[in-house]
């Protein structure tokens, strides 16, 4: 077999679900159509880099790189461990709307986890290790943080506030951090307060361009808001305001927090997300047109300084034609290293599964529940997903399951807060395909399983696999409006529809997810069962 070099497939890759570029000098938004959360950006030379909330998703912190903001490629992760000492999920706790920054040729990520307090990675090499995490300062309710080195080297944070942690939220803080960016030396400040016209002010990035002191935010909540850029002579204000973006007429609703970017072809651009309900927070690129020093985002207006999204545009200025590339959905899994595209729902142990070298992904069955209580799959922190990459996708998977007891199962999910998975279930001395589904699933809601066929178990190998096992069979999800139906082939060229069609439902302030799960009870003895994947493929 030959091993391709993982990152040489990523930078080649084109997506049939979505692609931005339509190859004659404009995009389309979203530049990314998957789920990368509170997202922001950085201009280095004339490379780009962004990062997004990655909550309690494992490995956590997606670095992503570009030559032009359009064409992306997933990079590295900055984060690999965030909850040691818990093995159940933390859904919709940890990473909460990072800030990317270079300064003195170091890469800084600054993060509010809402729990613990204020985060801190950094690196000189964004491809490499990132070191281990610092907190800065601890204490709960500190969120969307993002540090300014201003020219006298002195360094401040800007961050909201969680009402969920702190009990209140819609203000804006600053306050001064040791020049290094590792210690607070100053008590915050409240430099905005957004409670009556604008309400759940959050997200702020905090700039510094021709003297003046900017915090840029959005405010009015994440489906219906708008984009608010402030401006001062200090960086603790008074800062004056405007509202510099909204959806207007456009179909583009938020539009919410982001990143500004001055590039080095004297270009300004703005990337935020649009909430797209199941489908998570996707990417979208605007320019920007500075009038009267108000840096006025999208299509810029006759009067005013409000813009409105933009769906199509010129692409930004490059030095040289970048080549399509998309991040990376389908994996083969020819290499020892698991591709980029993947998370862990809870922190990574490697009883969980691995690489193989011999061409396939093994995922063995996590004990879900506890002794004659089970409980469905917001527990299982084993589950190998990836975020949604379309409106419109389907996403198949070549696998081989192996059991070693009744009830062990494997298959294809798509995973929120409400869930269902096309599994090949050991039940007796025989398999049956089935459908899993759970209405509630957050709520510890019960999972209903629907038998859709049955299989008589293949003896290959008694000695490497289970005495009963079923192989190669190819599982398959087509996804459209929201709505998701499985499919099933035993030869990958003629599937067979099966089962109830799927209403996706986000989950804990992520997108649905799609991937691979394998499970048991865990009052099952013996040996774990094992699902074997040969490849996942995503396309239109």
């Amino acid at each position: 077999m030959c091993i391709v070099p993982m990152m040489s497939l990523a930078q080649n890759y084109k997506s049939s679900a979505w692609c931005p570029d339509n190859g004659d000098g404009t995009y389309t938004n979203p530049v990314i159509n998957a789920d990368y959360s509170d997202p922001d950006v950085i201009a280095v030379g004339e490379d780009y880099y962004l990062t997004a909330s990655s909550f309690a998703s494992m490995p956590g912190l997606p670095i992503l790189h570009s030559k032009d903001m359009v064409n992306w490629q997933i990079i590295n992760y900055a984060l690999q461990s965030q909850f040691p000492d818990s093995e159940v999920p933390q859904h919709g706790n940890g990473v909460w709307a990072p800030c990317i920054r270079y300064h003195n040729g170091e890469f800084y990520i600054y993060w509010g986890d809402p729990d613990n307090g204020v985060m801190m990675v950094k690196t000189k090499d964004p491809y490499g290790k990132w070191d281990a995490p610092v907190c800065v300062i601890p204490g709960k309710g500190m969120i969307d943080t993002t540090p300014l080195w201003d020219d006298d080297g002195r360094c401040y944070l800007a961050n909201g506030w969680a009402g969920s942690r702190s009990g209140f939220n819609s203000v804006l803080t600053v306050r001064e951090l040791s020049a290094d960016g590792t210690r607070a030396i100053g008590n915050p400040v409240i430099v905005f307060d957004g409670n009556n016209t604008n309400h759940t002010a959050e997200g702020p990035k905090f700039y510094k361009r021709d003297g003046w002191y900017w915090i840029m935010c959005p405010a009015g909540g994440v489906e219906t808001g708008w984009q608010l850029a402030m401006r001062s002579k200090s960086p603790y204000g008074p800062y004056e305001c405007k509202t510099v973006m909204a959806q207007g007429n456009t179909a583009i609703n938020g539009p919410h927090q982001g990143g500004w970017v001055h590039t080095a072809f004297g270009e300004d651009w703005f990337m935020h997300f649009q909430d797209k309900g199941c489908y998570g927070r996707v990417v979208h690129l605007q320019p920007v047109t500075w009038k009267d020093n108000w840096p006025v985002m999208g299509a810029v207006p006759k009067k005013g300084y409000c813009g409105e999204p933009v769906l199509t545009h010129a692409k930004p200025k490059t030095a040289a034609p970048v080549a399509i590339c998309n991040p990376v959905e389908s994996d083969e899994f020819n290499t020892t290293q698991l591709g980029l595209q993947w998370q862990w729902a809870g922190d990574y142990n490697q009883v969980y599964g691995m690489p193989t070298a011999d061409g396939f992904f093994r995922l063995y069955c996590y004990k879900l529940g506890t002794k004659n209580v089970p409980v469905n799959l917001w527990s299982d922190p084993a589950m190998l997903l990836q975020k949604t990459p379309a409106d419109e996708f389907t996403a198949s998977a070549k696998v081989r399951f192996a059991a070693k007891a009744e009830q062990q199962y494997g298959g294809i999910i798509m995973m929120g807060m409400d869930y269902s998975a096309l599994v090949v279930k050991r039940v007796g001395d025989g398999f049956e395909l089935q459908q899993l589904t759970c209405k509630g699933a957050d709520k510890g809601k019960a999972e209903t399983a629907t038998t859709l066929a049955t299989f008589k178990p293949t003896e290959v190998d008694k000695i490497q696999y289970a005495p009963a096992i079923y192989e190669d069979i190819y599982l398959r999800m087509k996804v459209k409006d929201g709505k998701c139906r499985f499919a099933y082939s035993s030869n990958g060229k003629s599937y067979k529809e099966v089962g109830e069609e799927f209403t996706m439902r986000e989950g804990k302030w992520i997108g649905a997810k799609i991937g691979l799960v394998a499970a048991q009870p865990i009052d099952i003895k013996g040996n774990k069962g094992f699902l074997d994947v040969d490849w996942f493929r995503v396309g239109k």
